[in-house]
């Protein structure tokens, strides 16, 4: 049989949010069993009813005990103790694969379930869900950070392969800055997003959304294709008195709307694209500690 083939499998989905959905309707279309999912809240059970229709809800020791590979797609946080929860009640059996989803954990989060003789694994598709249909697409052009012991890595990939993604090895001791990596990049992305949103909304712009679209886009496509050398804007043209004018502006913005947040996060993230730049050649001396001068608002 091709290792990167697995045989159908009856898998157990824990829980039916927008992941674990997600990824139990790619598995049962790349052909295995989904034996159970379980869902505690309405929306859980009406995903789980959109996604796995047939599928029975289940409690977790069930899933537990009828699964070959138990998914367990639940927060971060909540990860540690399910699993020892588990564990205390003896619930892991010997073989089984234990696979979970977090971004942050590689497998020593499962240590107690390895313990009962389960194979651990884990694997982190590298986007955002919204719990639907669409993901399905999505996860087309996603890629999985994989982790694992050398002889049932190939499990894992093949499972990330066969919805879809493309399985990249993350190393046990790299889970933490590799998590870190793509929250700072997604999440603060739609952070800085919300900020601009406001002031624009804030000067009567009515959809501006709409207004930033194009620029977003570009400005991503861009940062992507060419890295650091696609930036443009004050910052790395040294500009430093529109640097200050920005600095000034939102320091009055802050007062006048609660916003201070939004002056923090400019300054700080000047600061950091002024050092990046210097570093690079792309600003010089002068230039630098002129744009630093700049952000010092009084």
């Amino acid at each position: 049989m091709n290792p990167l083939k697995p045989a159908r499998l009856g898998i157990g989905i824990i829980s039916a949010g927008k992941v674990g959905a997600v990824l139990g309707a790619a598995l049962r279309a790349a052909g295995h069993a989904i034996v159970g999912v379980h869902a505690v809240s309405e929306a859980s059970k009406t995903r789980a009813e959109a996604l796995l229709p047939g599928v029975p809800v289940l409690t977790i020791p069930e899933i537990v005990e009828r699964s070959e590979v138990v998914l367990l797609a639940v927060p971060d946080d909540a990860l540690p103790s399910l699993v020892k929860g588990l564990a205390e009640t003896k619930a892991w059996q010997q073989g089984q694969i234990v696979l979970h989803t977090s971004g942050r954990h590689g497998t020593d989060v499962l240590a107690p379930a390895k313990e009962c003789g389960a194979i651990g694994l884990a694997i982190h598709p590298a986007m955002t869900f919204t719990g639907l249909s669409l993901d399905l697409t999505r996860l087309k052009t996603t890629s999985f950070g994989v982790t694992g012991p050398a002889p049932f890595l190939p499990i894992a990939q093949a499972l990330a392969v066969e919805m879809g993604g493309e399985p990249v090895q993350i190393a046990e001791g790299d889970r933490v800055l590799y998590h870190t990596a793509l929250a700072h990049a997604s999440n603060h992305l739609v952070t800085i997003t919300g900020q601009s949103l406001q002031i624009l909304r804030s000067i009567g712009v009515e959809d501006p959304a709409r207004y930033l679209e194009p620029l977003l886009r570009a400005s991503l496509d861009n940062a992507l294709s060419a890295g650091e050398n696609a930036l443009t804007g004050p910052v790395a043209r040294g500009d430093a008195h529109t640097v200050a004018a920005h600095a000034q502006t939102l320091a009055g913005f802050a007062v006048e709307e609660e916003a201070g947040d939004i002056s923090s996060a400019y300054l700080a993230l000047a600061r950091a694209t002024a050092e990046r730049a210097h570093r690079r050649g792309a600003l010089t001396g002068e230039q630098y500690n002129s744009v630093l001068a700049a952000l010092t608002v009084n």
